[in-house]
């Protein structure tokens, strides 16, 4: 399960790092220049903060993957990060309307893999959360 968290770790990192892009790939200049300054900033000030709280995540898989396997306190924060992966997975089917990926080959492979990864990551830490690793 440490080799598992590891490279856990690594994915989510460059998930992270992904979030740079978004602004540029979803044209958020074009698309948000009709919403006032509060809910435009909120939009790059949340999305700042979920890319930063998912590779603090990755950083501590990386270095801390046998703590959270192996202490009270590690388990009690692989619990956490299952609930916050389980929390994102339900979000994907109903947080998310269909109509953005049903009938299109690329969104569709792209939802199916992040449901496959959120999935992933939610049995992995869960497991490691219930001591079951």
């Amino acid at each position: 399960m440490v080799l598992q968290l590891k490279a856990t770790g690594f994915f989510l990192i460059v998930l992270a790092l992904l979030h740079a892009a978004f602004a540029r790939y979803f044209n958020w200049r074009t698309e948000f220049a009709a919403v006032s300054l509060i809910n435009r900033q909120m939009m790059y000030v949340h999305t700042f903060f979920i890319a930063f709280t998912v590779l603090l995540m990755g950083l501590l898989c990386l270095t801390s993957a046998a703590e959270l396997v192996g202490t009270p306190l590690g388990r009690r924060v692989a619990l956490g990060c299952g609930a916050f992966w389980l929390a994102r997975l339900l979000v994907q089917f109903f947080g998310y309307s269909p109509a953005l990926w049903r009938g299109k080959r690329f969104e569709t492979i792209v939802h199916v893999a992040f449901v496959s990864f959120w999935s992933y990551l939610s049995a992995l830490f869960l497991l490691v959360g219930l001591g079951r690793s």
